[in-house]
């Protein structure tokens, strides 16, 4: 069957609905993307971030996603045996909170339930409803290893993490502390910093006075936004060198709600320049104020319950939530004549649950704890040594401030959904950890609490491959190439596997000691966040959020990841809306109807003709597509998915479809050996650019491929390499003085109106001299030209000046042109531009003007300017070849 026979089994058109949903299956079920750890060819890895097994996919997913199976596409086809590992998180507060409000609407509670018999709704609940994400990444087309799926509460990850847990615990890494944390009163427990998210609330600032309210007796104002806090103050700080206060340090002032003595200290936290220069401490319920209380020995009273209602203090307030004391407490200060400033409205930003979207309350509380100085230390140190490398670099800054000051991490969390944390509590007061082969004895009671979701995930990297054990997975793909992630959780996630990676290296388990990098993975590749196409942060409230399975849906997988991919390079944003994916999805449009014009003229594939038997045109095309494969490859190896997806769109587009294709037909109808030589190179070229272009965009590259070469299919061809075909700089200069000279007549043509299918005679000279002489058919074909008869009479001329001289192009328009009309529109035209001449160059000699305008702004002047000159100087030119 030959090529033209071929693209009849092609559709009429391309409709990814039609073929993604059948093509992933095939390629899951062939087992392409079967890892094999017994294979010779070297390891590539990926393990994926795991998502939330309550979430589904969002565009900061599917980019994520999108980036990953590139890389590993592209590591497949250059012969690496890749190992993409997918898998999910277990989600604590988020699965608990899920199967909670299911049961409130059922009316019974996890505490009616019991802690087996709630543990066990959740293992229902996620067999029923959760991981909706896979289905999701089916459809985006992700090449993971499914036989490979993990999940962070399965048996072999609850091994890794009691054995990890042990021996942190029995290396003192890990203790039992009271100390601030977030609290979410709503959820009840401790939450991390990632899910803690800040906003800006309208409240306000109130001004009130401690100590008497005789002006000449010791007193102080203080200002605050949170006015129950104040039933928890110990002390009032000012700074040390503050000549206002220095004689009130040390003074002690009455309570006005309590029979509590308020000393006056002195800190150099303090900014006296701020407010009054004095404010209240309150150890319990401000991590500020806690610091402070520990570098001063203050008491540490919390005022509130684990449900922010006030308890304990003894005042009228006890019995009323946080937000109704707030309100009483101010009222009480006015009655009693301590308010010192009118209430003033006041936004600040507040830290707010991620889930439950209640303010957090930092709280003093009993919890567990890993001392992170030496694990902080060493993920410091590995990115240092260059074991690990940042992309892009300019991250590493933050990255170092962050890992050589980070604070001791807390890990308890107050749920029954999650890893137990392996503490147990004998009869008589013991305390001990218990690993996974130990059994805890009889009467002892176990620690109530769960580990935080990112511990487990921060071993995520080796637990998934089997670790503690020695695996055939561990020694053939650990550690991993790359992580992929975006910069926002730099310090939580990525800081967290860094930690325990380099720490688990350096232990006697699993046989990871001694490898060469201590180290979950040589490359961190941060990108950004996903925008809208006005920069704005997608979000909710905004309602500019985009939702990738409807783009999916309208626009074809192909057309959603090439979009993506062309915005991502390391740390920036990518700005997308719905003409991108339009613009993406007209370009696997234009990708299908150009393979397919191809294959009827003939495209095939076989040994490149010899350089002297390949026109120009051939030659130019063959050394376009080394550069763009070059190129291509640059991108790639560095993560600037954007300069390689631009590349490729380019070359495809403007190169191929635009002027190759096009140039072709001239010579395919010819026949002979100069069309036999054009199908070959047609086919070189498409071959290779589909291969190129499969990482990012696999559906559409995968039927075009098959149906072009009669290959098993593109996720097994080999990535390719350059055509082999000899640089030749003359041919490409050819073409480049071919593309000008066509442009030009194409433009006369448009300026004259000529109907762009009409056919004019002309002469053209020039062209031997320029050694474009064999490309006469070329640009009779695309420039809309005849040879010119004996009668022939030119009524304009077009002169271009190219690299070695001008060719000129001499044009019969008598009888197709309505002279009159052209004279009109030249003439509008002609006022217009010089209209446009005279403003910018009235700026441009406007001194005032030019010393307070930016450099930008006058630069866009002057090539407006010069755009007017030279429009005008063509224009005059028409209207003198049209006699006017």
């Amino acid at each position: 069957m030959t090529n033209s026979d071929q693209s009849a089994s092609l559709p009429k058109s391309w409709d990814p609905s039609e073929h993604e949903a059948g093509l992933y299956e095939r390629w899951v079920d062939a087992g392409y993307f079967e890892a094999d750890a017994s294979s010779d060819k070297p390891g590539y890895s990926i393990v994926l971030p795991p998502p939330n097994v309550t979430g589904s996919l969002h565009m900061g997913h599917a980019l994520d996603h999108t980036l990953m199976d590139t890389l590993t596409r592209r590591k497949r086809m250059q012969g690496f045996e890749v190992l993409w590992l997918p898998g999910m998180d277990h989600a604590g507060i988020a699965t608990q909170t899920i199967v909670e409000k299911q049961l409130a609407a059922e009316g019974t509670s996890r505490e009616e339930l019991g802690r087996e018999a709630f543990i066990e709704r959740v293992w229902k609940w996620k067999a029923e409803s959760g991981g909706m994400i896979q289905g999701q990444m089916r459809r985006l087309g992700e090449g993971v290893d499914w036989n490979r799926d993990r999940f962070t509460m399965d048996e072999g990850l609850s091994r890794a993490v009691q054995t990890i847990f042990k021996k942190l615990y029995d290396d003192g890494l890990i203790y039992r502390a009271e100390r601030l944390v977030n609290w979410s009163p709503a959820q009840q427990t401790a939450i991390s910093d990632i899910e803690v998210k800040y906003k800006d609330v309208d409240g306000e600032l109130v001004s009130f006075r401690y100590g008497s309210l005789d002006d000449a007796e010791p007193h102080i104002v203080v200002a605050t936004t949170r006015m129950e806090t104040m039933l928890g103050d110990t002390a009032i700080a000012v700074h040390p060198d503050d000549e206002r206060y220095k004689a009130l340090i040390g003074v002690e002032l009455d309570h006005p709600f309590l029979d509590r003595k308020i000393p006056v200290i002195a800190d150099d936290y303090v900014d006296p320049e701020f407010g009054s220069g004095a404010v209240k401490i309150t150890p319990a319920h401000d991590p500020n104020d806690f610091a402070i209380g520990q570098r001063h020995n203050l008491p540490m009273i919390t005022i509130m319950d684990k449900t922010a209602v006030v308890e304990g203090t003894g005042t009228q307030f006890d019995g009323l939530d946080r937000f109704a004391a707030r309100v009483a407490v101010r009222e009480a200060l006015a009655e009693q004549g301590r308010i010192v400033k009118e209430v003033r409205p006041y936004s600040h930003s507040v830290g707010h649950s991620e889930r439950a979207g209640e303010p957090i309350e930092p709280r003093l509380s009993m919890q567990w704890w890993v001392d992170v100085s030496s694990l902080a230390k060493a993920a410091g140190d590995a990115v240092r040594d260059g074991d690990t490398v940042i992309h892009p670099k300019s991250q590493e800054p933050r990255w170092f401030d962050w890992v050589d000051d980070m604070h001791d991490w807390t890990i308890s969390r107050q749920l029954w959904w999650g890893h137990r944390i392996p503490i147990w509590y004998g009869p008589n007061g013991e305390v001990e950890c218990f690993g996974p082969d130990e059994t805890a004895p009889e009467g002892w009671e176990q620690d109530p609490d769960v580990l935080d979701t990112w511990f487990s995930s921060g071993l995520w990297p080796f637990s998934t491959m089997g670790w503690p054990e020695q695996t055939a997975d561990l020694d053939k793909f650990y550690p991993t190439s790359v992580l992929v992630t975006g910069y926002d959780i730099l310090f939580f996630w990525v800081a967290r596997m860094m930690m325990f990676g380099t720490y688990v290296s350096n232990l006697d388990l699993g046989g990871l000691q001694g490898r060469t990098a201590a180290v979950p993975f040589r490359d961190v590749f941060l990108h950004g966040l996903v925008r809208d196409e006005r920069g704005q942060k997608m979000s909710k409230s905004k309602g500019n959020g985009i939702d990738p399975l409807d783009w999916i849906d309208r626009f074809g997988a192909d057309a959603l990841r090439f979009t993506l991919a062309r915005g991502a390079n390391p740390g920036s944003d990518i700005s997308v809306g719905e003409s991108h994916a339009q613009s993406s999805r007209n370009f696997a449009t234009k990708l299908f109807n150009a393979t397919k014009f191809a294959m009827m003229n003939g495209a095939r594939l076989g040994d490149l003709p010899a350089a002297d038997d390949l026109t120009v045109a051939d030659r130019w095309i063959l050394g376009r597509l080394d550069q763009v494969l070059a190129d291509v490859d640059a991108g790639f190896e560095t993560y600037e998915f954007s300069k390689a997806c631009e590349a490729l769109y380019h070359f495809a587009w403007d190169e191929v479809c635009d002027w190759y294709l096009e140039l072709s037909k001239v010579q395919v109808a010819e026949g002979g050996a100069r069309a036999d030589a054009t199908a070959l190179v047609l086919g070189t070229i498409l071959d290779k650019l589909l291969r190129a272009l499969h990482p990012v965009m696999p559906f559409v590259t995968e039927v075009l491929w098959t149906t072009l070469t009669g290959g098993e299919s593109v996720v097994i061809a080999e990535w390719p390499t350059p055509s082999g075909a000899p640089a030749d700089p003359t041919a490409a200069q050819q073409i480049d003085d071919l593309q000008k000279l066509i442009t030009e007549v194409r433009r006369f043509r448009s300026d004259q109106g000529l109907n762009p299918g009409q056919r004019v005679a002309a002469t053209v000279e020039g062209l031997d001299a320029l050694g474009l002489d064999t490309l006469r058919g070329q640009l009779d074909s695309l420039a809309r030209l005849e040879t010119a008869g004996d009668d022939f009479a030119a009524t304009a001329t077009v002169e271009v000046r190219l690299s070695g001289g001008t060719a000129t192009v001499a044009i019969d328009t008598s009888g197709t042109v309505d002279i009159e009309a052209e004279r009109k529109r030249a003439a509008k035209d002609l006022a217009a531009a010089e209209k446009e001449l005279a403003g910018t160059t009235g700026k441009l000699g406007n001194e005032q003007f030019l010393s307070k305008a930016p450099d930008a702004v006058v630069d866009k002047i002057k090539a407006r300017q010069a755009l007017a000159q030279e429009d005008i100087a063509r224009l005059k030119a028409k209207l003198e070849a049209l006699g006017a």
